[in-house]
């Protein structure tokens, strides 16, 4: 299936993973709605709203910026009816915003564990219920959440419960919506197999060092437009794996991912939730 004509309503789409993925529907035609909070320049991260657009329309695809925090509903339902006014409805909702604390409990104050929550679980909940009445209109609505499988072990959750909880949130409203809206629009996770260099690796873990033994966010944008080229109606629930798609898709050689040429492929380091 096309994406030309398609519009993608994404979460945090000004750097990282959200634009890599942006910029690869793009490139195949599909018109990108960026939804993030950054629309001066940050200190420390690159990227707005403004540099993600025009990233995108110089691959040749049509970008509408929206500055949300998904915190807020009415942001929230605004950007949604501006996405419609200007594109004619939403075919794909991209659930990539998050908040990240690799926190114990005694060093988590409540501040942080509000943002995670807020951002990551309820987020997710409130794009994919503002976007869902343009989405069941939609030939093959689907909303790609990336978050972890649920694979609920203590080991996944003691050292930095509430960063857990919050993302294994993302991940039970994909369960509980592929379930509600089964045959009608698809709803999958996506996540990496290995860690990814992103501003989360370098900033919020505080390792810059570790980039060098991860691959590089075009995986997950090629991994997440494999997704989306499936049929809706018979492709939903899933808790997909980056590697594991490619490789569906007759991908076995992933060096071209690695940040680092050198660094061998048992080298890398497994995300925190594999």
């Amino acid at each position: 299936m096309s994406f030309k004509n398609k519009t993608v309503f994404i979460t945090g789409a000004s750097r990282g993973i959200g634009l890599e993925i942006a910029k690869k529907l793009a490139s195949e035609g599909a018109n990108i709605v960026i939804v993030a909070k950054t629309s001066e320049p940050h200190p420390k991260l690159s990227g707005t709203i403004h540099t993600a657009a025009a990233e995108i329309e110089a691959l040749g695809g049509q970008a509408l910026a929206c500055m949300v925090d998904i915190r807020d509903e009415n942001q929230v339902l605004a950007a949604v009816e501006k996405a419609v006014a200007r594109f004619g409805g939403i075919d794909i909702l991209i659930n990539n915003a998050s908040a990240i604390q690799l926190t114990g409990t005694l060093r988590t104050d409540m501040k942080k564990y509000d943002l995670m929550h807020q951002v990551n679980a309820r987020g997710t909940f409130l794009c994919a219920q503002a976007c869902l009445p343009h989405l069941l209109k939609s030939e093959n609505p689907h909303v790609l959440t990336l978050s972890p499988p649920l694979n609920v072990e203590a080991r996944w959750f003691e050292n930095h419960v509430a960063y857990s909880m919050a993302k294994f949130g993302m991940s039970l409203c994909t369960l509980g919506m592929a379930a509600e809206f089964k045959g009608k629009v698809a709803f999958n996770a996506l996540w990496p197999k290995t860690i990814i260099a992103t501003a989360a690796i370098e900033f919020a873990i505080g390792n810059a060092e570790m980039l060098q033994l991860a691959r590089k966010p075009s995986i997950m944008a090629d991994a997440a437009a494999a997704i989306l080229q499936r049929d809706a109606k018979s492709v939903s629930g899933n808790f997909y794996i980056d590697e594991e798609v490619l490789m569906e898709e007759g991908i076995t050689d992933f060096a071209s991912y690695r940040v680092n040429p050198n660094t061998a492929e048992n080298q890398l380091i497994p995300d925190f939730f594999i």
